[in-house]
C-alpha cells in the first residue's frame, strides 16, 4: 500500500528536445514536456504556465528541467517529481519570413546549377575522364573516336540517376525511408548546434566562481 501511495504522489516528466513557438506566445508544460501523473492534477499540470515569450529574448530560449520542477513543486508541494530524458528544452521562436522574390530565386538556382556543373566538369578534367572513355571505346571497337557518345551519353544519364539515389529524393518525394548521407550530416550538424546553444544560452550550464 505504501508503494502504491508513493506512485500516486509521483510525477514523471520528460522534456521535449525542441519546440517551435510564435512571438508573444505563452508556453505551458504540455508544450515542452510529456508527463505522467494521477488524474487529480493532470489537467492542472497541462496548463501550468512555464514561460512567456518576449520580443527581446531573441529566437532561442532554453528551459531547464530544474526550473520546471520548481514550478511544479510550487503548484503541488506534496508530490515528488522525477525527470527522465533530456534536461533542457530548446524553444525556437519562429518569426514570419518574407517569401523569396522570383528573380532572386532564379538567380540562386542559376548560381547553384552553374557551380555544380563546373565542379563536375573540373573533376572529370582532373581524372582525364574523356581520355579514359576514348581509350575504352578504342579497345572495344578498334576505332579512334574523339567523342565516344556510346559511353558519354549512358554515363551522363547514370550520373544523374546516381545523384538521385544518393540524395534519396526526386524533388520533394522520398524514394525510400532510409536517410540520405546529406540528411545524416545535417542531423549531426543540428545535434552539435543544439549542444552549443544549450551550453551558451543556458545560464545554469556555466558558472564562474570568484577566486576570493
Amino acid at each position: 500500500m505504501l508503494e502504491v501511495s508513493r506512485m500516486e504522489k509521483t510525477i514523471y516528466i520528460r522534456m521535449r528536445h525542441r519546440v517551435h513557438v510564435k512571438p508573444g506566445e505563452s508556453i505551458y508544460l504540455k508544450d515542452i514536456a510529456q508527463f505522467i501523473s494521477n488524474e487529480t492534477i493532470y489537467k492542472q499540470l497541462r496548463m501550468l504556465p512555464i514561460h512567456q515569450v518576449s520580443p527581446t529574448e531573441g529566437n532561442i530560449i532554453i528551459i531547464d528541467v530544474m526550473r520546471v520542477i520548481q514550478l511544479i513543486a510550487r503548484l503541488e508541494p506534496s508530490y515528488e517529481v522525477q525527470a527522465v530524458g533530456p534536461p533542457q528544452t530548446i524553444v525556437e521562436v519562429i518569426f514570419k519570413k518574407r517569401e523569396a522574390a522570383m528573380p532572386f530565386f532564379i538567380l540562386v538556382w542559376i548560381l547553384l546549377f552553374l557551380g555544380a556543373a563546373l565542379a563536375i566538369m573540373n573533376f572529370h578534367e582532373d581524372v582525364s575522364m574523356q581520355a579514359v572513355q576514348q581509350r575504352i571505346y578504342t579497345i572495344i571497337t578498334g576505332e579512334v573516336e574523339k567523342k565516344p557518345l556510346l559511353f558519354q551519353i549512358p554515363y551522363s544519364v547514370g550520373l544523374g540517376l546516381g545523384m538521385i539515389l544518393f540524395f534519396n529524393h526526386i524533388f520533394k518525394k522520398r524514394i525510400n525511408e532510409e536517410p540520405s548521407p546529406l540528411e545524416v550530416e545535417m542531423f549531426n550538424y543540428q545535434q552539435s548546434l543544439d549542444q552549443y546553444v544549450i551550453m551558451h544560452e543556458n545560464r545554469e550550464s556555466v558558472k564562474q566562481l570568484d577566486d576570493h
